[in-house]
């Protein structure tokens, strides 16, 4: 079955484009030219990726994609973004977005990106293997299902933060290399990337607070280390 993208993007030329290029490569892509059409559209449709342009009428990228993780918290997002909107970029990462790419750009790179994305989303980190459940203190990790359970209560993750809880858990009470993980989870070590990963481990270690003996531990100059 083909994978179906929602895209949306307020340029109609660059947004046509975008979209035959993607149907071209056996995508079924939907376009919408902004951002409150787009999640309506969401809401009563099923898809597996979304690309958001961040400056669109009517509801931007950055709250299209905090309504649309409130639907499906787990869907992948790349965002659409101009060269001086670095502090956009920064906050789409603080919505759980997996990706972003730099306008203008080359399409062959945006369907890298997606496929990469969908790569992990299936196979997940080259270190892991058939593993599901994961104990980290009184938490239970489904690596599978993207959920972190702590008693009765249970948080759905995002896909690239489930794969650095993962990847941590991997390297727990040892030092996970900063450049390591990110070339593992976002194939590239760049300083978007690297700032957003920060933002994940904050994330995380809020997810992880309700037991005081989990910590994720800055070692300066190297990386992390889950203590657990």
């Amino acid at each position: 079955m083909k994978k179906r993208i929602l895209l949306a993007e307020d340029d109609a030329n660059l947004g046509s484009l975008l979209r035959n290029y993607l149907q071209a490569k056996e995508y079924e892509t939907t376009l919408f030219v902004n951002g409150r059409a787009a999640l309506d559209h969401f809401t009563s449709g099923i898809y597996d990726l979304c690309i958001l342009d961040i400056m669109m009428p009517e509801m931007d990228g950055l709250a299209l994609a905090k309504a649309i993780r409130n639907i499906d918290p787990a869907i992948p997002v790349i965002f659409l973004t101009a060269k001086n909107q670095e502090d956009d970029v920064i906050e789409g990462f603080r919505t759980g977005a997996d990706d972003y790419i730099t306008k203008p750009f080359n399409m062959e790179e945006l369907l890298y990106r997606i496929e990469a994305i969908f790569r992990r989303i299936t196979a997940g980190p080259a270190e892991i293997k058939n593993e599901e459940l994961h104990q980290i203190g009184d938490y239970v990790f489904d690596s599978k299902r993207h959920l972190l359970s702590f008693k009765d209560d249970q948080i759905s993750l995002t896909t690239k933060e489930s794969e650095l809880l993962l990847l941590l858990y991997r390297y727990r009470n040892e030092i996970l290399e900063r450049n390591y993980a990110l070339k593992t989870i976002w194939t590239d070590d760049n300083y978007f990337n690297a700032r957003s990963m920060d933002v994940y481990i904050t994330r995380l270690r809020k997810y992880l607070k309700k037991d005081s003996e989990v910590k994720i531990l800055n070692i300066h100059g190297k990386g992390y280390r889950l203590i657990c």
